[in-house]
């Protein structure tokens, strides 16, 4: 018998290298899925506390005695942190010495933050012409914005965007984060395409560039229709939309069910048992399903459903281990699944400052006693 035949690649990014200056979410959950595909990303912290993702909560204690917060633990996954303070000149320039080995600078601070302290597109990419420079901010920096020097946080884009603004109940405020961190989230989505597309563009010119996303901009593209119902004379209502689009009871706990057209009513009639309401005038139009959605329709769905229980697979939650042996952390795994190419193994996030010896010395040649005067200067932890 001939051997067994391995079509395997390896990660589609493997060799692609990202200095990650970056905080809290939405830079921080691409640079994690860029890890994700094979990138070596080096996550660039604040010595003694970190990026102040580290300091959300719920908190865990993690493997160096340290508090590490809820939202560093589940978009750091398959990162190296290194400490440098960049606030001060000698921080500075150890960063402006890696980054000619790098790929990708990705950050995700207030617009004019790094520009102040040497660490902009213009003075990097004046090292490093091949540079991929990925800024996430509230509300982007290459085109004018009256808003452009105002920070902002997911809710915020998402309000600015109309988020908040579907489906209006009377006398009812708005359920404020109900998607968790879309903006941040969204955000960082596209700036893993920008990514992607601008190292694509650099593979053939060799030059690099600068990939600018405003989370504003973000929300505003992936809110369907919401921002231009009011062009087609339509309300944002639950009202104003015919079919079914609700959450309904299962055996153990709630699951969404969305019919909106004539041949997914046919099939929904059929698998639950009434398909006497083909012949039902009530059930027409799609304005009667939604006219009698709960005094028709959903008793019977949910009847039918009692039975029945919600299904979670596709390796899409991952165990990792607590540092004090109190069972698990479950994060979210990978949601890009590629059919040659090998997918790495997650590692664990890392300690902070874990990796600052092994970088500055193998990226820069630094010898120990010199990354010890620098640490005993406090640039370096």
């Amino acid at each position: 018998m001939g051997a067994v035949r391995d079509d395997r690649l390896p990660p589609p990014l493997e060799g692609v290298r990202v200095l990650a200056l970056e905080q809290l979410q939405a830079m921080p959950f691409a640079t994690q899925l860029l890890a994700h595909l094979g990138a070596e990303v080096v996550k660039v912290e604040a010595p003694e506390a970190g990026e102040s993702g580290r300091a959300a909560v719920p908190a865990i204690r993690d493997a160096d005695g340290r508090e590490v917060g809820a939202t560093f633990l589940r978009n750091n996954l398959s990162k190296k942190s290194i400490c440098i303070d960049w606030k001060r000149p000698e921080g500075v320039a150890l960063l402006r010495r890696l980054v000619p080995r790098y790929d990708v600078v990705a950050e995700n601070f207030r617009p004019g933050t790094l520009e102040r302290l040497g660490l902009g597109y213009t003075d990097l990419a004046a090292l490093h012409p091949g540079l991929v420079y990925v800024s996430v901010s509230g509300f982007g920096s290459l085109a004018p914005s009256p808003y452009a020097d105002w920070p902002a946080y997911a809710v915020v884009a998402e309000a600015m965007a109309g988020f908040y603004t579907f489906r209006p109940e009377p006398g009812r405020l708005p359920n404020i984060g109900v998607a968790g961190a879309l903006g941040d989230i969204g955000s960082a989505l596209f700036a893993t395409i920008g990514t992607l597309a601008a190292l694509q563009g650099r593979a053939r010119t060799g030059r690099g560039q600068r990939v600018d996303v405003a989370m504003l901009d973000a929300v505003l593209s992936i809110m369907d229709m919401v921002p231009f119902n009011a062009s087609l004379g339509i309300e944002n209502s639950l009202s104003a939309w015919p079919g079914i689009c609700a959450a309904f009871r299962a055996r153990d706990g709630l699951f969404v069910a969305q019919v909106g057209r004539p041949h997914q009513f046919e099939r929904l009639a059929r698998a639950i048992g009434h398909p006497e309401w083909l012949e039902d005038a009530r059930f027409a139009r799609r304005e009667g399903w939604r006219d009698h959605l709960d005094d028709v329709i959903r008793p019977a769905l949910e009847a039918w459903a009692l039975q029945k229980t919600r299904v979670e697979a596709h390796e899409m939650v991952i165990a990792v281990p607590r540092p004090d042996g109190e069972g698990d952390v479950h994060v979210a795994g990978n949601p890009v699944k590629l059919s040659h190419s090998i997918a790495p193994e997650p590692e664990r996030w890392p300690s902070l400052g874990a990796h600052t010896h092994e970088i500055l010395a193998a990226d820069l040649g630094l010898s120990d006693a010199e990354l010890a005067d620098l640490r005993a200067e406090k640039v370096i932890a």
